[in-house]
């Protein structure tokens, strides 16, 4: 709805960046609260969110990069476009790829700072739909119902015709997940076990928001979007992890 926030001399502040800049403030704050209250090394949290986020962008970057290989063939140029082109899902992978990494270096139990991590991640998420609200991308197909959202300027959805609220929708849902996972993480039996949920609940959701969404630049894999691809997998990787629990409470 406005990529533009505000301008400050030279300076241009952009919905997109603040939100994004807001959740990951937000997701370090909380998990340096909940392992102070958990009697984990807090001290530990920054690192871990800052080799996090640097793995998610690298992780987002990466699997845009492989969605739009055909017309980065076309026009290599594309690779030192940093700014914007990112899939979450590549963001998500990446980021617990080296969230294990440093895990491993600091000598952290990898389970248990997962299930750290997992409620603020989907805390982050929810500003950040919110940011592509602001920025127009990330858009869903168009609608005749009356909680349809037109955009007006936008440099990415389509202007004048209303869209299905994928970014919204995807945010409230989010928040949501946020508050779910901190209830499992008050029952859990056994390290993992929030983790599990997060990846279980996070592929069903965006295997059907995928329906919905209008923007065609996620690439695809047959009749399903990159995104819904990744979903199955991510789906019965939180399901194995389910059961490794389960087995590691039992032992």
């Amino acid at each position: 709805m406005k990529e533009e926030l505000l301008h400050i001399g030279p300076v241009t502040i952009y919905g997109y960046g603040l939100m994004i800049a807001i959740g990951v403030v937000a997701c370090y704050l909380v998990m340096e609260y909940r392992a102070r209250k958990l009697g984990m090394k807090e001290e530990k949290v920054l690192g871990l969110v800052f080799s996090c986020v640097l793995g998610g962008f690298l992780g987002a970057k990466v699997l845009y990069f492989i969605t739009e290989f055909s017309d980065i063939v076309k026009n290599p140029s594309l690779l030192l476009n940093l700014s914007d082109g990112f899939v979450v899902y590549g963001g998500i992978l990446g980021g617990i790829f080296v969230g294990y990494l440093y895990c491993r270096f600091q000598k952290l139990k990898f389970l248990e700072y997962f299930d750290l991590a997992m409620p603020s991640v989907a805390l982050a998420q929810g500003f950040g739909r919110i940011g592509c609200f602001l920025a127009g991308c990330c858009y869903g197909v168009e609608t005749e119902e009356g909680f349809g959202i037109t955009f007006h300027n936008s440099s990415f959805a389509p202007n004048g015709v209303p869209l299905f609220p994928t970014q919204l929708v995807s945010s409230a849902l989010d928040f949501l997940h946020f508050g779910i996972l901190l209830w499992v993480s008050g029952k859990k039996k056994a390290d993992g076990q929030v983790a599990a949920c997060y990846l279980i609940f996070y592929s069903l959701g965006r295997f059907i928001l995928e329906f919905f969404r209008g923007d065609l630049i996620r690439g695809s894999v047959g009749a399903l979007s990159t995104s819904q691809f990744i979903s199955i997998f991510t789906f019965l990787g939180g399901c194995l992890l389910v059961w490794i629990c389960a087995r590691r409470k039992t032992r």
